[in-house]
């Protein structure tokens, strides 16, 4: 545990802003698997409604610096290639 007042202030700071990152980056994960979950099911209505709000999510993200955007460019660019030949 740190004993300077500054470090024990970084320490509450760095878990805040730790959890507020967690979410989003959560967000992207499960919706990643969530609609993987829906193209195995063959629900391709599910998969294009969920894959919206990756978008969204991803964008999000990236705005935030959560995610590099080259990274999200080419997770949704898989995801929208799986939905395309699922159909």
């Amino acid at each position: 545990m740190p004993n300077i007042k500054s470090s024990k202030k970084a320490v509450k700071v760095i878990a805040k802003k730790t959890e507020n990152n967690h979410e989003p980056q959560a967000k992207v994960k499960n919706l990643i698997k969530d609609i993987e979950k829906a193209l195995v099911a063959n629900d391709v209505t599910k998969a294009n409604d969920l894959f919206k709000s990756f978008q969204k999510a991803c964008d999000e993200a990236v705005s935030k610096g959560l995610i590099k955007k080259n990274t999200a460019d080419r997770q949704k660019s898989r995801l929208a290639q799986k939905i395309k030949n699922t159909k």
